[in-house]
Formats: C-alpha cells, sequence, structure tokens
C-alpha cells in the first residue's frame, strides 16, 4: 500500500476537525455532569476545570482510524491497529476511573504492561538482540514509560497535547520519508485530533484532557515509535530516534523523578516540580514556559530526523551531544529550588526577609500580609 501527502493531510485534518468539535461538546457535558478538576494543593488553577477533553481526544482519533480501515481494507494491516487502538481505549477508561474516583498505582501499571503486551504481539517485525523474552521487556518497559511520561508532562495548560502533536508530526514526516504510509498517517491522526484539543486547552485552560487523554496520547506514541522501521540507518543509531522525537515527555520524567528520590520524595506523588513549574518559578509566565518547550520539542523532532538520516559516527556524535547537553540542562533545572524542604530556597528566603523593608509607622493590622510567590506553594 502506498500513501502520499494527500492521505495524511486528510488524516490530519479530519482528526483535528473532529476534536476540534467534539472538544466544547464534551465541556458542556462535563459542566452538566459535574465532572471537573477542584483547586488542590498540587494544583495551578484557581477554579475547578472541567474534565472530559480526553474523550474528546479518544473520539477523534478512534473515529479517522476506523473510517480510514473501512476504506483501506484487512489486508493493509487494519486488524493489528485495531487491537493496538482498543488497547488505547481501555487505557483510556482507566485513566477516566482514576480522573473520577482515582485507582492504585499498582493497577496503572498492570493495564499498562498488559497494553505492551499487545503492541509486542501485534508487531511481528520488533527484532532486538537476544532471546525473545528481550523484546518482550524492552517492549513492555518502553510502552509504560512513555505512556507515563506524557501522562506526567499533563501539568500545565496545553503542554501535554502540544507537544503529543508536534511528536506526531515529526513521526509522520519520519516514517513517511522511510516509506512506512500507515503509520506515517496514524502519526498524522495522533497530531490532528491533539491540535484540534489544543483550541480549549491552551492557558487559561478551558477545559483538561486529564488521564483519560495523556495515557491515550502517550500510548499511541509509544505504539508509533515501535513500528517505526528505519532499515537505512544503522541500528544502534536507529533505537535512539523515538527517543529524541519523545525527548521533551522523558526528559520531563526523568528530571521529576531524579529530584523527588534526591529530596526523599516518592516519584509516583503528583508535584510542582517539572520542567514548566520550574521555568514558571523563576519568573516566565505559562504562556512563554510552555512556547519554550514547544520550542524544544520542535528542535528534537528535527534532531530526529535528522539522525534517522546519519551513518554511525555522525549519528553517535549527535547522540553523544544531545545527551551532554540534556544532563547540563537536568543540573540547571535541578538547581530552582521548587521544594519548600530544598536549603537553596531556605537561604533564598532568608535573604528576602533580611532585605524586606520595614512597614510604615502606626501600621497595624491594617496592613496586609504579601502573598507567596506563584510557584512556592
Amino acid at each position: 500500500m502506498t500513501l502520499g501527502a494527500p492521505a495524511y493531510v486528510t488524516a490530519f485534518l479530519s482528526a483535528l476537525a473532529l476534536a476540534w468539535v467534539l472538544t466544547p461538546l464534551m465541556l458542556r457535558l462535563a459542566l452538566r455532569l459535574s465532572v471537573l478538576d477542584e483547586p488542590g494543593e498540587r494544583k495551578a488553577q484557581q477554579q475547578a476545570v472541567p474534565y472530559l477533553g480526553g474523550v474528546a481526544i479518544v473520539l477523534a482519533f478512534a473515529a479517522t482510524v476506523l473510517v480510514a480501515g473501512l476504506l483501506l481494507g484487512p489486508e493493509d494491516g487494519v486488524p493489528a491497529l485495531a487491537a493496538v487502538l482498543g488497547a488505547g481505549v481501555v487505557l483510556s477508561i482507566m485513566g477516566l476511573v482514576d480522573d473520577l474516583r482515582g485507582l492504585g498505582p499498582s493497577l496503572r501499571i498492570a493495564v499498562e504492561v498488559v497494553a505492551g503486551v499487545v503492541i509486542y504481539a501485534t508487531e511481528p517485525d520488533i527484532s532486538l538482540p537476544g532471546p525473545p523474552l528481550v523484546g518482550i521487556v524492552v517492549t513492555v518497559l518502553w510502552v509504560v514509560l512513555v505512556t507515563n511520561a506524557f501522562n506526567l508532562l499533563d501539568n500545565m495548560d496545553g503542554l501535554s497535547a502540544g507537544v503529543a502533536a508536534i511528536a506526531g508530526l515529526a513521526f509522520c514526516v519520519i516514517s513517511a520519508v522511510n516509506g512506512q504510509f500507515l503509520v506515517a498517517a496514524l502519526s498524522a491522526a495522533i497530531a490532528g485530533c491533539a491540535t484540534g484539543f489544543l483550541r480549549h486547552n491552551f492557558h487559561p485552560a478551558k477545559i483538561y484532557m486529564g488521564d483519560a487523554g495523556s495515557l491515550f496520547l502517550g500510548f499511541l506514541l509509544a505504539a508509533v515509535a515501535v513500528r517505526l522501521q528505519l532499515e537505512s540507518a544503522p541500528a544502534a543509531v536507529s533505537l535512539f530516534v523515538p527517543v529524541l522525537v519523545l525527548g521533551v515527555a522523558l526528559f520531563d520524567t526523568t528530571l521529576v523523578t531524579v529530584n523527588r528520590l534526591r529530596h526523599g520524595r516518592s516519584p509516583l506523588l503528583g508535584g510542582r516540580d517539572h520542567v514548566s513549574h520550574r521555568l514558571v518559578w523563576v519568573g516566565i509566565p505559562v504562556p512563554v514556559a510552555v512556547g519554550l518547550i514547544y520550542g524544544l520539542a520542535l528542535c528534537l523532532g528535527f534532531l530526529g530526523f535528522l539522525l534517522a538520516r546519519l551513518d554511525l559516527v555522525s549519528g553517535l556524535l549527535l547522540v553523544g551531544f544531545v545527551l551532554t547537553v540534556g544532563v547540563g540542562v537536568l543540573a540547571l533545572l535541578s538547581a530552582v529550588p521548587v521544594y519548600a524542604t530544598s536549603r537553596r530556597r531556605q537561604a533564598m528566603l532568608r535573604v528576602v526577609r533580611t532585605h524586606e523593608p520595614e512597614p510604615p509607622a502606626g501600621a497595624g493590622s491594617g496592613v496586609e500580609a504579601a502573598e507567596p510567590l506563584e510557584g512556592l506553594s
């Protein structure tokens, strides 16, 4: 089967249009049913925000895929795609239940592991050194990692959906150039439904995707990465292409995991210590912080495309350069004192108190106390 640019554009625009229309409908339904994300200690919003944006994303993507499947026919790999879509829908339902009632991490991980096994079972071209068990384990770990990385990345208005859209477009271009037409169309549909949802998710967000949307997008991108076959690139280099394309989410997960462990916190608990929160903490406005992360996602997507076309030595040099810069940025962001127990933060607060001006003479109970800086809560 051969597809061209018109098919990719059609898949992108179809998913975008459906998400664009369905998102406000889900917003009204969430308000009617009181399916809301209430403000809390670890949340930035000051008022309740409707959930169910993830349902719009799932419906938009599923409708696009089902129509494409009817047009292409079962001989074009649609049954395997249907199995992947089914696993994604199960993850989305689990995420919605978690949004509404809360689920333990053990159950979530178990369902994600099963979804990873589905990916392995429906992709016969997975080949890694060693026995088949190695391929199963690596595939499952990859699916669980990327799925949760995009779930963790959903921590600021427009962030996870925007990065998912950029990654989807990058995968679309890379797979199309390498002759994987079905993977390219699937990636275009992922980018389309994420972009259509963004209309109501930019800061200040009118609706959230919730775990129902972030788990779904993360799982689909993990599945696309597994199906990406770069026959012209050296094997040692091609493995890093999806890592670069999904680098923003993977870097954010690494940052919060390392720093939570350093400060004696559980990596499984939420917090305002992600890349976006650290940028806001140093004074960058929310839209600018999200825009900077979009720019980083675009750069990594381009580097992923470039890496897929390099020889072994050039590719490894590029990977080494990116990893070196990544370690440096991680160290720099880790220095931002976002935790209340941080010694650097306590020292900064002592300096602020030392240089605070004295209250005016006669000032008493009528003088209001200064409110804490955003990001210090």
